[in-house]
């Protein structure tokens, strides 16, 4: 079945898309009442998020929009310390559009919220003119303990700072897909949870945590030393990237600080805890390729220290970072 405007009309068309695919797959208590607004249990401090999925191509190597949305959103909430709990999902669908491809997606974005913990609490759909694109917009509730303070304002020069894999995965699964590049290149789109309930549950002192997606890691790490008042310096060495994507990136002149990921993060923690941390993420899923890359310094700025033992300056990412990765 293709879908029309009359299934954005609000009447029987719309009903029966509903329940022939979002009612299905994302049944819950809460859910199931329809009503205009989802009434759920709360706790004293919560975390929000929203974000808007609009990649290209829908499905990939490796996932689909819907599990980069799901991801996307409990990541976000993950690097605050939070647990996520709550998730929305307004679908926004071009005619045209075809209802088996867009069933696929619903599933997907069930079966990864089950992974991620979430339950999908209230959505909506809208069908515009067009040529069969599909786009999603999330929003996301997490519970923060009172004590939880983790935010770009917390490093501390002496900090160490991790990445928990490798670099540029979903940025070149995107870019290749978009270009018809066969290769063996998958996209990490991941929810992160594990890794981070285990690091708060083993005391570790996390100061800031910052999933690496638009922009790559020299963006983010450039706005956590602006926020902190602090310089980064980073070892070129320790920064792990698959050798499939940076031959990618290499034939491309694509430089992998700057390549977008969805199933990555950075954390800044002491130095006496970063082994530890180190460790604690490498026995996740998702993290086997955990490493220590840098330093928190007195200055201002990210500054890397090359191969060859030379300095250089990275700053923010410049322009459009092509593809849309997200």
């Amino acid at each position: 079945m293709k879908i029309t405007l009359a299934h954005g009309s609000g009447g029987k068309s719309t009903s029966d898309l509903i329940e022939r695919i979002f009612a299905k797959h994302f049944s819950n208590p809460v859910l199931n009442m329809m009503e205009d607004s989802a009434v759920v249990e709360g706790y004293p401090k919560i975390a929000v998020t929203t974000d808007s999925f609009v990649v290209t191509p829908l499905v990939f190597k490796g996932g689909d929009i819907g599990r980069l949305c799901v991801c996307g959103t409990v990541n976000d909430l993950l690097m605050r310390g939070a647990v996520p709990k709550y998730i929305t999902c307004g679908f926004i669908i071009e005619e045209g559009a075809d209802s088996e491809a867009l069933e696929l997606i619903a599933a997907s974005v069930a079966e990864t919220a089950r992974e991620a913990g979430v339950i999908v609490v209230a959505g909506d759909t809208k069908v515009i003119e067009g040529s069969g694109g599909v786009y999603i917009n999330t929003t996301g509730v997490g519970f923060v303990k009172e004590s939880t303070d983790i935010c770009s304002t917390n490093l501390q020069v002496g900090d160490a700072v991790i990445v928990s894999g490798n670099l540029g995965d979903h940025h070149a699964a995107i870019l290749s897909a978009r270009m018809n590049i066969e290769n063996g290149i998958k996209s990490d789109n991941a929810p992160l949870g594990e890794m981070v309930r285990k690091m708060l549950k083993e005391g570790i002192e996390l100061h800031c945590m910052r999933d690496i997606t638009r922009g790559g890691l020299a963006t983010v790490l450039n706005e956590l030393a602006k926020a902190s008042n602090v310089s980064i310096e980073l070892q070129q060495s320790s920064i792990p990237v698959d050798s499939e994507v940076k031959a990618f990136a290499e034939i491309l002149g694509l430089d992998v600080l700057y390549m977008g990921n969805e199933g990555k993060l950075a954390a800044v923690v002491p130095s006496s805890q970063a082994q530890k941390a180190v460790e604690i993420i490498r026995g996740c899923r998702y993290g086997e390729n955990a490493c220590i890359i840098g330093e928190v310094k007195d200055g201002r700025g990210v500054n890397l220290i090359t191969a060859l033992g030379g300095v250089r300056k990275i700053n923010v990412l410049y322009g459009e970072g092509l593809p849309r990765i997200c």
